[in-house]
């Protein structure tokens, strides 16, 4: 079975699609300066554009995990993962607390969908 490779960076691949699914990276804000909801929301666009590229989309996530640094974001965090998750195709979840990799980032989400 082939593997394919979105968005290569130094370290990383965004997003790698293997055998009808797609597993995406851990993806951080590009706006650190952002609260916690403003980057998830954040996060969340680039998750739908990954997703687009690999041929699917939110609605076929099957599991996502989302890291915070300070469980004290989870209803910051929480309200623009309600305004963006279809509601009729939840994903199971997990969320921690998490010590992330730069102090300025206050989630970092990570999942896998599977391809139509």
């Amino acid at each position: 079975m082939s593997i394919t490779r979105l968005d290569p960076e130094e370290r990383l691949t965004g997003a790698v699609i293997h055998n009808g699914l797609v597993y995406l990276a851990g993806q951080i804000a590009d706006d650190a300066s952002l609260d916690a909801q403003g980057q998830m929301a954040d996060i969340l666009r680039q998750v739908d554009a990954l997703l687009a590229k690999a041929g699917t989309d939110k609605s076929r996530l099957i599991s996502v995990q989302i890291f915070l640094s300070d469980m004290n974001d989870m209803a910051a965090m929480n309200r623009a993962w309600d305004d963006w998750l279809d509601k009729n195709n939840k994903p199971a979840r997990a969320t921690v607390q998490a010590k992330l990799a730069d102090p300025s980032w206050k989630v970092e989400l990570t999942g896998i969908a599977a391809l139509p």
